[in-house]
């Protein structure tokens, strides 16, 4: 036995010398032949230098040195006791890592496969509802912080996810970033015969069908949960691909817990799985391969046996890849565990990061995400909340030297910012127009009508944070759909969402849409922020109001009724609710029409802005209001701006007007051009709460220059009326002259 050993050893040793030797007479032959060395590490550039030939060398001698020691390692492998020669949990096979802490994510140069910085790389989402699509913001600017490559993200989704995700990137124009959408609806039927007991439901038997749902072109791609953090360049991963074997077409990270095992508890019993199975929250998929070796049937015919006995799936997707993984082993290419660092309950992540100096992908894949249970968990909350409240607008980075398709909304605000004139005193406001906003709808859960009622009508309004405390009130005063735009960056958003979830009048509410505009430039753009809530109403009326009105009790039911009996869908009319306001930060709200007129009487309420700005509801007709019982009509006036409910169809507010001033004078201009009666309703009534001034107003009264480029706009407002309605627009340029 003895004698056997040692002839090993002598064998291992004979192998070294003879790798060494073969490696200098290589380099040796080279630099004869090409009067260069042959083997540049494809990190270095091609520069003819001998520090290059010198550096080249170095790198060359260092992998010759890697690979002695990688047999010196496997020799002592084999002379362990006990040992069967398999590399240690959490290393990838093929990679040849060491054990121990000598294992580093940082392989040399020559083994990787080099990504063109212009190559394109192509990642799947499967996404779904308002929750996975708020999630999957932060994958995708964790993403965009690292990347240096195009990316084509292909989203699965339902409608709902598509709504928003479309919006969102569309609004953001990332350079050199693509997008395509699959409805998730059409690949129902291919996974729904399926029961899954997981919380990701259908959606998350979805990445099984992918070969199917995405183009028969594509030939590979990376697959991600949404509950994924990148913290290194995606290219990266993207460079595995290069490292599997003709058979294998998987490559997934090792499970990090004891699952598969089937010793969590008695009687447990998964799916079968190769040893510890693996996590399917990162993946990459040769799918050219997949679909010659017959992928669909492959893992239809293994779910199917297995239902037999399990009934259903415990891990949605996870269960059924493992099972064809556990019958067709040479399939999978076992990435190290760095790529999936796994944060669920009774995880061995511990074991993959104390070992690896640099982590290159965090999943959150516990239902209970940042409340899991870990002793690290502090350090990858704090990493995942850097993404989740950083500015996307910084994401906004040209990839330089890589031509990216040509985008015609993109060069079209380029042509229109080109063309702006910078010493234009009033070059701010123009360039504050012209502001690519990214907006986020939905993003909180709503429930959608299905069928909205005819008279049905929603609240418009828009806010910024230092108005959050008016949301409870409005919904306690207004029952019915309320659809809101906010202004708000990155971090402000996040704290929106952790006020709303922990009240208990907004999260009991599923009916308030809140769209959230971002934050650029340094005007609020408040035509915009209405324009955006008005357009994802879904009922056929819309009462556009503030966010600083509480409306009476009972409004709601109130105008719906009205708008009935006004028979308004066969007539075009706009309803006004007359306006007014109080002094008071603590106010009894009036129940009625007659409590109202009894605190007017008093001096507690006043009609609004009757001592700042009377001509703004002065045509109202205050005095008449108070004994009228039935709609009156009253005539536009110049700078006539009352809150009114209109059809959905509107005209939208003009959104070169921002900031303070004429931004709703201009639109009530706009529907008298358009012939809507203005109708007065008797019985109701709103009223403005008193709030510090915003920073706008205060720029409006503090510059004369703010003031002269509003005068300018109006001027410009007026010519572009006259244009669309001709002869009829003239009577608001005289009127305008003649104040």
């Amino acid at each position: 036995m003895l004698r056997s050993w040692r002839v090993k050893l002598k064998l291992l040793l004979a192998t070294v010398i003879l790798a060494i030797l073969l490696s200098w007479l290589y380099l040796f032959m080279g630099s004869l032949e090409y009067g260069r060395f042959l083997l540049l590490s494809p990190c270095l550039s091609e520069q003819p230098s001998r520090d290059v030939e010198r550096e080249a060398l170095a790198l060359q001698v260092r992998r010759v040195e890697e690979e002695n020691q990688q047999l010196r390692r496997q020799l002592g492998w084999v002379q362990a006791d006990g040992s069967d020669g398999s590399p240690p949990w959490g290393a990838s096979a093929e990679d040849g890592s060491p054990p121990g802490g000598e294992r580093s994510n940082r392989t040399a140069c020559p083994k990787e496969r080099v990504v063109h910085k212009c190559e394109l790389l192509h990642v799947a989402i499967v996404c779904a509802g308002h929750n996975a699509s708020r999630d999957v913001v932060t994958l995708v600017k964790s993403i965009l912080f690292h990347r240096k490559n195009p990316l084509h993200f292909h989203f699965i989704t339902d409608s709902v996810a598509h709504q928003i995700l479309h919006t969102l990137f569309q609004s953001w124009m990332v350079p050199s970033v693509h997008v395509s959408f699959y409805n998730a609806d059409d690949l129902k039927p291919e996974v729904s015969w399926i029961p899954n007991k997981h919380y990701s439901g259908i959606y998350g038997l979805m990445k099984l069908t992918l070969t199917k749902a995405l183009p028969s072109n594509l030939s590979k791609v990376i697959v991600l949960d949404t509950d994924i953090t990148f913290a290194t360049d995606i290219a990266e991963l993207w460079a595995v691909f290069g490292k599997f074997s003709d058979k294998q077409v998987i490559g997934l990270v090792e499970n990090q817990s004891d699952w598969y095992l089937g010793n969590l508890w008695k009687n447990h019993r998964p799916w079968p799985a190769l040893g510890r199975g693996f996590n399917t929250g990162v993946i990459l998929l040769l799918l050219d391969r997949l679909r010659r070796l017959g992928w669909e049937q492959m893992w239809r015919l293994t779910a199917e046996r297995e239902l037999m006995s399990m009934l259903s799936t415990s891990l949605a997707d996870q269960d059924i890849f493992n099972a064809v993984i556990k019958q067709n082993p040479a399939l999978v290419y076992r990435l190290p565990c760095f790529w999936n660092v796994q944060l669920s309950d009774h995880t061995r992540s511990e074991q993959c990061y104390t070992e690896v100096s640099d982590l290159k992908v965090i999943h959150w894949n516990s239902p209970k995400k940042l409340r899991v249970k870990n002793k690290h968990v502090e350090f990858f909350r704090n990493l995942y909340l850097t993404f989740l409240e950083y500015d996307g607008n910084l994401l906004r980075r040209e990839l330089f030297g890589c031509a990216s398709l040509p985008s015609p909304p993109s060069n079209q605000l380029q042509q229109a910012l080109e063309e702006l004139d910078e010493d234009d005193p009033c070059y701010d406001f123009r360039r504050q127009h012209l502001t690519q906003h990214r907006i986020h709808l939905f993003f909180l859960q709503y429930e959608f009508l299905a069928l909205p009622n005819p008279t049905d009508v929603t609240l418009v309004a828009q806010l910024s944070m230092d108005r959050l405390q008016m949301l409870e009130a409005i919904c306690k005063h207004w029952a019915g759909p309320i659809s809101l735009a906010l202004y708000m960056s990155d971090a402000e958003a996040q704290q929106f969402l952790r006020y709303a979830q922990a009240s208990e009048v907004l999260s009991a509410r599923r009916n308030v849409a809140y769209h959230i505009v971002y934050k650029e430039g340094q005007f609020y753009p408040i035509n915009l922020l209405r324009n955006v809530a008005l357009a994802n109403t879904q009922t056929p009326y819309v009462f556009l109001t503030d966010i600083d009105f509480l409306p009476m009790y009972g409004l709601y039911d109130y105008l719906r009724n009205s708008i009935q009996q006004l028979e308004l869908p066969q007539r075009k009319a706009a309803l006004i609710v007359p306006a007014f306001e109080t002094l008071h930060y603590r106010l009894t709200f009036p129940k009625s029409k007659a409590e109202l007129l009894s605190m007017l009487d008093m001096g507690s309420l006043y009609t609004f802005r009757y001592h700042v700005w009377p001509k703004g509801h002065a045509p109202t007709d205050y005095a008449k209001w108070r004994t009228a019982t039935v709609p009156y009509r009253v005539a536009w006036q110049p700078d006539f701006e009352p809150y009114v409910v209109v059809r959905r169809d509107c005209p939208k507010y003009d959104q070169r007007f921002v900031g303070f001033g004429w931004n709703k004078v201009s639109h009530i201009m706009e529907l008298d051009a358009q012939e809507y009666e203005l109708l007065v309703l008797p019985n109701a009534f709103m009223i403005h709460m008193p709030h510090a001034p915003s920073f706008d107003i205060s720029k409006f009264r503090l510059s004369a220059g703010y003031r002269g480029c509003l005068q300018t706009l109006r001027e410009e407002f007026h010519q572009d009326l006259s244009r669309r309605y001709g002869a009829a627009a003239l009577k608001y340029l005289t009127a305008e002259r003649s104040l």
